[in-house]
């Protein structure tokens, strides 16, 4: 939704906006996506085992999580734009932000964008290679590669496959540069860096590349990462793609991953995702997936649970090493009653084996997540 400035309200500038050049042009918009999941049901929710009927799952919807944000560009000629965006993540179901006390949680940078240099974005943002790796992560978004952020559906039991593309400070790079190129080929490049903006200058840091390649009807990704989270090194590779024949979609994807975890050695994690996408003419469309991660000689966080991928800084030594695997098989119908507006069934059913651990579970060997939903835009 474009609005315009006027009396100190946000709005869209058209003319010209720079001294000597007549042809700038500069604008705002505001834009967002409410995701309401209910009614919600969700087994061992609970130390006693028991479940849990309400709004979302703890408030939040199954799909992904509701934002609104404002982004703009400013043409400064010679193919050059200025841009930025800032976003914020809230929860419909009772009106709170996803993180107290972050206001743009999702997205606070500024960049230049050239179309023949690429994209140049500084701050707080999406990791390239959760970017990358996006077209084969599951069945939800865009089939294609390009330079606007991407993301996986993360707000259900198959989200912790994402953080194998994240950062040492989650899913998103904190006081980040990245860089994207979609050439005219099909070929796509992409890198990314974040400070720890510590006097250890590594300590803390990100380091990831992504290539990519635009078939038409088949897309490959793959990238490489590098974090350093306090001290420990934590690599991961990738690579992944999808097929499209008529209105089947196929992805399917690899992550290697190996993670410092100090004197208590490397943890080496082998996870691989399948999905399909199938959108017949008419209004709806249907989703299926399959995920699985595989542990090896993982230590247990301090909560006493395998940690997420990237993430692990502090271990408790006395519970020793564990070899394990967790599976998620997904699905939904979706039903578009316009294309801002859509009905979703969706579901999960998440099983434990050997020593992988998740506090959700509350000690079960499994869960199982049912929910009906909406989602619309703005």
């Amino acid at each position: 939704m474009i609005v315009r400035k006027a009396c100190g309200v946000l709005a869209v500038l058209t003319g010209a906006m720079a001294a000597g050049n007549a042809n700038a042009q500069s604008s705002v918009q505001l834009y967002g996506l409410l995701d309401l999941s209910f009614p919600s049901y969700q087994s061992h929710a609970a130390a006693n085992g028991g479940h849990v009927i309400g709004v979302g799952f703890h408030g939040e919807p199954w799909f992904s999580g509701s934002r609104w944000g404002l982004k703009g560009e400013e043409d400064i000629g010679g193919g050059s734009r200025i841009i930025f965006r800032l976003e914020s993540e809230y929860v419909v179901a009772n009106g709170t932000m996803d993180d107290p006390g972050q206001i743009f949680d999702r997205d606070a940078w500024v960049g230049i964008q050239n179309d023949v240099l690429g994209k140049l974005t500084a701050g707080f943002q999406n990791t390239i290679a959760r970017d990358a790796a996006a077209i084969y992560g599951d069945p939800y978004g865009s089939a294609a590669l390009g330079t606007e952020e991407g993301g996986w559906t993360n707000s259900n039991n198959f989200k912790q496959m994402i953080f194998y593309a994240g950062s040492a400070t989650g899913t998103r790079y904190d006081n980040g540069i990245a860089w994207k190129k979609l050439f005219g080929s099909g070929l796509y490049a992409s890198a990314g860096y974040a400070f720890s903006n510590s006097t250890s200058f590594a300590s803390g840091s990100t380091s990831q590349v992504a290539l990519g390649y635009n078939g038409g009807a088949f897309n490959l990704a793959g990238f490489y990462s590098h974090v350093n989270n306090a001290g420990l090194a934590n690599q991961t590779f990738s690579f992944g793609g999808n097929y499209s024949i008529d209105v089947v979609r196929m992805n399917a994807g690899y992550f290697h991953y190996t993670g410092g975890q100090g004197t208590l050695g490397k943890r080496h994690d082998d996870a691989w995702t399948v999905s399909f996408k199938l959108s017949p003419r008419g209004s709806l469309d249907y989703e299926l997936g399959y995920q699985q991660m595989r542990v090896h000689h993982a230590a247990y966080g301090i909560d006493g649970n395998v940690p997420n991928a990237n993430l692990g800084s502090e271990f408790n030594s006395s519970t020793g090493l564990h070899d394990g695997f967790k599976e998620t098989l997904y699905g939904s119908v979706f039903y578009h009653l316009s294309k801002r507006t859509e009905l979703y069934l969706a579901g999960d059913y998440m099983r434990l084996h050997g020593g992988y651990t998740v506090a959700s579970t509350f000690g079960a060997k499994n869960q199982i997540e049912l929910t009906s939903g909406i989602r619309t835009r703005f």
